[in-house]
C-alpha cells in the first residue's frame, strides 16, 4: 500500500496547478468524468474534492451537459446561465442582509433557500454576495456610551496644548496592558490548501504592565506589578518625573481607571514640587489614547502566530520588545502609532443587537 503525505508542499502545489490548468487535451475528459460520477450518484461536493475543483464548477459542467450535451461539454467558449435571484428577490435579499448580521455563508444559504427556493453552491453564493457589495468581516467593537461632543472637545484641547507646548514641556500617553501566555492565531498569507496551525500554550500566566509613551521620541516606560493599582501609577509617574529633571511640565494623558484617581495619586500630584499634570480621556474613548496603538503593534510583533514553549520565554519576548525592538526600530512604527485620532460616531454604524 502506498502511504499518504509523500509529497512536499511545493510538489503538491505544482501538481494541483497542473490539474487545474485549462487545456483541451484533458479538460473535456475531466468534465466527462464529472458527469459520469454525477450519474453514479456522487454529490457535487464529493466530485469537487476528488477532482480538485470547486463544487460550483461541477454544477456549471452539468449545466453545459443539460443544455448542449457532449458538444457543449467539450467547448471552451460555452456561456451558461448564471444562478441568481430576480431583481425583486435581490432587492429583498439586500434588505435582509442589511437588517441582520449573518455569521456564515451557510446561514445566508439557508435563508435564500427558505425564502426564495433558490439553490446556490457555497463558492457561487460568496461570489454572488460580493457582486451585491457585501464582504465577510468582523464588526467593530463600539464603546457602549461613546460621547461625540466629549471626543471632539478632547481632540480640540489636545491640539491646543500641542500648539502652545513649550520646549520645557513633554507629553506622554499612559495605560495598562495585560499580555497573556496564550497562543494568539492571527490572519496571514498561506498557500491555498495548506493546513497551518499554531501550537497552544498550557500556562495561565499574564503580565500586568503599566506603561507611558512619548510620541515625540517614542520613549516608553514600563512598570510591572502583581496588579495594576495606585502604586504602579505612582511608580510610573515618579519615573517620568525622574527621567525629565529639566522639564517644567510633564503632561500625561490617561483613562479614568479608578487607580488613576486614587487618594495616594492625588496627594502626590498636589505636592508643590510635582511637575506632572494628568489629562483624563473622555469616558469610553480608548480610541483617543495613542498608547493603545502601541499595544496592538506589540501583539502583532510578539504574540500573534507565535508559540513560546515556556512562560519565561514569553516574558522575555514581551520585555524584549519594549527594551530592544521599540527603541531600535521605533521609526518604522511611527505610521501605526500616532495621535491622528478619529471620533467614534455611533450613528454612523449599524449596531448589532
Amino acid at each position: 500500500m502506498i502511504g499518504a503525505s509523500f509529497l512536499s508542499a511545493e510538489q503538491r502545489a505544482s501538481l494541483v496547478r497542473m490539474v487545474r490548468r485549462t487545456s483541451e487535451l484533458h479538460g473535456a475528459a475531466r468534465r466527462a468524468n464529472a458527469i459520469l460520477l454525477l450519474d453514479d450518484g456522487l454529490s457535487c461536493e464529493a466530485i469537487a474534492k476528488v477532482l480538485y475543483i470547486d463544487d460550483d464548477t461541477v454544477r456549471g459542467w452539468y449545466d453545459r451537459w443539460t443544455v448542449g450535451g457532449e458538444r457543449a461539454l467539450a467547448a471552451f467558449d460555452f456561456k451558461g446561465a448564471k444562478r441568481s435571484l430576480t431583481p425583486d428577490q435581490e432587492t429583498l435579499l439586500v434588505e435582509d442582509l442589511s437588517a441582520r448580521l449573518f455569521s456564515t455563508s451557510s446561514q445566508v444559504h439557508v435563508h435564500i433557500q427558505a425564502k426564495f427556493s433558490v439553490e446556490f453552491s457555497r463558492s457561487g453564493l460568496i461570489k454572488y454576495l460580493n457582486r451585491l457589495g457585501f464582504e465577510y468581516r468582523k464588526p467593530k467593537a463600539l464603546p457602549a456610551q461613546a460621547n461625540v461632543q466629549a471626543q471632539e472637545a478632547f481632540i480640540a484641547g489636545y491640539e491646543q496644548l500641542l500648539n502652545a507646548l513649550g520646549t520645557d514641556e513633554v507629553v506622554y500617553f499612559a495605560d495598562a496592558v495585560h499580555p497573556e501566555y496564550q497562543s494568539r492565531p492571527a490572519y496571514g498569507w498561506v498557500r491555498k490548501g495548506e493546513k497551518v496551525a499554531v501550537k497552544r500554550t498550557t500556562g495561565r500566566k499574564r503580565l500586568n504592565l503599566h506603561g507611558a509613551l512619548c510620541l515625540e521620541d517614542f520613549d516608553c516606560q514600563i512598570i510591572e506589578g502583581e496588579t495594576i493599582c495606585a502604586q504602579t501609577t505612582l511608580r510610573l509617574l515618579k519615573r517620568l518625573s525622574f527621567n525629565h529633571p529639566t522639564k517644567r511640565k510633564i503632561h500625561v494623558f490617561l483613562d479614568n481607571a479608578r487607580y488613576h484617581h486614587a487618594r495616594d495619586v492625588k496627594a502626590w500630584l498636589t505636592q508643590p514640587e510635582c511637575r506632572v499634570e494628568l489629562h483624563f480621556l473622555p469616558p469610553y474613548a480608548p480610541n483617543l489614547n495613542a498608547i493603545e496603538r502601541l499595544w496592538g503593534v506589540m501583539h502583532a510583533n510578539v504574540t500573534h502566530n507565535r508559540y513560546y514553549p515556556t512562560e519565561t520565554e514569553f516574558t522575555l519576548a514581551i520585555n524584549g520588545f519594549f527594551k530592544t525592538t521599540l527603541p531600535t526600530h521605533w521609526r518604522k512604527f511611527r505610521d501605526k502609532i500616532t495621535d491622528n485620532f478619529h471620533v467614534i460616531r455611533p450613528h454612523e454604524f449599524r449596531v448589532v443587537a
